[in-house]
């Protein structure tokens, strides 16, 4: 092998590294954020089903915890600073979550209890919301338009409806990404690349 052979070799080889480095941390976190909103709906559904919404989960601290990690990864010492970058997380989650789910919400709007039992419903949802996002309403009425076997023309209409909707979503999380990286250094934006904050 040449020498200049055994040079694109190396250089194709460390490029393969760090691609799949960064694939398994973005699918790292959306693992977590998954393992998050799972948590949090079957500690809710619990709650709610063993004291009428009440119960030992905190979403507000698994935020914070979650946030802690971010600050530690990206070095971050001032809490001036932090106030900043960490605002512009936060956003760059939520447009994340609902880039990712189409609006639709981690578990939709069908797994409500049978009876008309609303006790608690109203903690369960608001602790849902804040990990699941909220309900696309267009997503919605594709889903009823699925339900009710509605003509090709009609599904047709709505699926138009649901992906001009995550065009819209998935711009907003391109700003929010562009938006947190202009308040980052090179190394901590290398860092929130690897974590799956940004591409």
């Amino acid at each position: 092998m040449t020498t200049s052979n055994a040079t694109e070799a190396q250089w194709m080889s460390t490029k393969t590294t760090v691609l799949n480095s960064y694939y398994m941390n973005s699918m790292k976190h959306m693992l977590l954020m998954a393992g998050v909103a799972a948590l949090m709906a079957f500690s809710t559904g619990n709650a709610a089903a063993q004291g009428g919404g009440r119960g030992n989960f905190d979403p507000e601290q698994m935020r914070q915890r979650m946030m802690e990690r971010y600050k530690e990864q990206l070095e971050v010492k001032s809490d001036d600073e932090w106030k900043i970058i960490s605002e512009r997380i936060e956003k760059v989650m939520t447009a994340q979550r609902d880039a990712r789910m189409g609006g639709m919400g981690m578990f939709g709007r069908r797994g409500g209890r049978p009876g008309g039992d609303n006790a608690g419903d109203t903690n369960t949802n608001t602790n849902r919301n804040r990990f699941a996002g909220e309900p696309n309403p267009d997503v919605e009425a594709l889903q009823k338009a699925i339900d009710a076997k509605a003509s090709s023309d009609e599904i047709k209409t709505k699926l138009a409806k649901v992906r001009q909707t995550m065009k819209e979503k998935e711009a907003s999380l391109v700003k929010a990404q562009d938006d947190l990286r202009k308040v980052l250094s090179v190394r901590q934006e290398a860092i929130a690349v690897t974590s799956g904050l940004l591409k």
